[in-house]
């Protein structure tokens, strides 16, 4: 069980550093409607990791056939997979903003404070789900539990540990806000600004690094 939270926390992390949902849940902090939106933003955040990584889990089990660890069609996804971030990697650092140019919010998020707290949870949902990055983390961590022979139990403990790790940097904003609101509006702004400036290299980074372990763990698991 140990052996595979500690696999885990790379993807943990992938999902965690994701500069979009981070600026979205800020945007919305800095709204009218803050804390309901946020709020509900965060709930459709934890429920989109959940049911993508559960989903996961299931076929990878489906899948393995052993008991001795992962399967051989479990590495190979998670070795193709990793090939696919080093990729993406690739292209995002080529995208990344040169000096003197200005970044740019995405268009979808053009009228993101103005979102309903209902709104904001189904949009959280899709992002966490749909996203590519994040449905690539969720599967590399869904494929690790679901093929490490673990009982019911403790897979669903391995996807909470998971699911509270990735949503963390959404959570801690959000939960922040609501202990000390004013206090909190000057370091969020500053946050938004950083993470416009530098999404691309921050995902340029962390693509690269998740990539290569996938790439390491999948070579491990079929040689």
């Amino acid at each position: 069980m140990g052996e595979v939270i500690g696999q885990l926390l790379p993807f943990a992390v992938g999902v965690a550093i994701s500069p979009l949902p981070i600026i979205a849940v800020v945007l919305m902090l800095l709204s009218p409607h803050a804390r309901a939106a946020s709020a509900g933003f965060l709930l459709g955040w934890l429920v989109g990791i959940i049911a993508v990584t559960t989903l996961f889990v299931f076929l990878a089990g489906v899948i393995t056939p052993s008991d001795d660890g992962p399967s051989t069609t479990v590495s190979w996804v998670k070795l193709v997979l990793g090939v696919v971030l080093v990729l993406a990697a690739g292209k995002q650092w080529r995208a990344r903003p040169r000096a003197g140019d200005e970044p740019a919010l995405p268009g979808w998020m053009s009228a993101i404070d103005q979102l309903s707290p209902v709104k904001a949870t189904g949009l959280a949902a899709v992002l966490a789900g749909v996203n590519p990055k994040n449905l690539a983390m969720c599967l590399a961590a869904g494929s690790t539990i679901g093929g490490a022979d673990l009982s019911t139990g403790e897979d669903v403990v391995a996807v909470a540990v998971f699911t509270v790790l990735a949503a963390s940097t959404v959570a801690v904003p959000v939960l922040a806000y609501a202990v000390a609101a004013d206090r909190m509006r000057s370091p969020l702004d500053s946050l938004r600004e950083w993470l416009l400036r530098e999404n691309t290299v921050v995902m340029a980074v962390l693509l690269l690094v998740i990539g290569v372990v996938l790439v390491g763990n999948g070579i491990s698991g079929v040689s």
